[in-house]
């Protein structure tokens, strides 16, 4: 082994339990919440079901809450949007399970296919759109809960953001 460190770790690591820390009850870190949304989206039996799309407004549903945090699942037809808005207290994980969905800021905006995932802190301000052709859905955790979704006005920024940037799958 060719390394410039003088640790390597020789069997199997796991095999030692007092070195390994207990998992979490629920997440409590910007990586368990991504986490999370990871193994709600590679789970198609917890959401797939659920999937209903309706063409006078976005369709949501509630999957799952947990200590101080929701899971959403969201539908969105061609052109349906949020409009520019926060999430108040509120932290996020947004992952596109299905389709492709456009998230606009006042710097940027980002096209985000399936599997993209979105992180955001409070304060944060964005809106969320479908341009595209076909059906999208999309997986939101918040923590704590989403209790406000204050709408933003519209700026000159979020329409020179017309043209979405490419954004690889993560």
């Amino acid at each position: 082994m060719n390394s410039d460190s003088d640790l390597q770790i020789a069997g199997d690591i796991l095999a030692v339990q007092h070195l390994l820390q207990p998992a979490p009850e629920h997440p409590v870190t910007v990586a368990d919440f991504v986490g999370l949304a990871r193994s709600v989206a590679a789970d198609r039996s917890r959401w797939a079901h659920l999937v209903r799309y309706d063409a006078a407004s976005r369709y949501y549903h509630r999957l799952s809450t947990g200590p101080g945090h929701e899971v959403w699942l969201l539908t969105w037809v061609p052109g349906q949007g949020t409009g520019p808005h926060g999430h108040g207290e509120s932290s996020g994980v947004l992952t596109v399970l299905e389709g492709r969905l456009t998230e606009r800021t006042e710097r940027a905006a980002r096209s985000l296919a399936a599997g993209a995932q979105r992180v955001f802190a409070p304060g944060y301000a964005h809106e969320i759109v479908n341009d595209s052709l076909e059906p999208a859905v999309s997986l939101h955790i918040y923590y704590p809960g989403l209790t406000e979704m204050p709408m933003r006005p519209a700026s000159a920024a979020h329409a020179r953001c017309g043209q979405p940037a490419a954004v690889s799958a993560t």
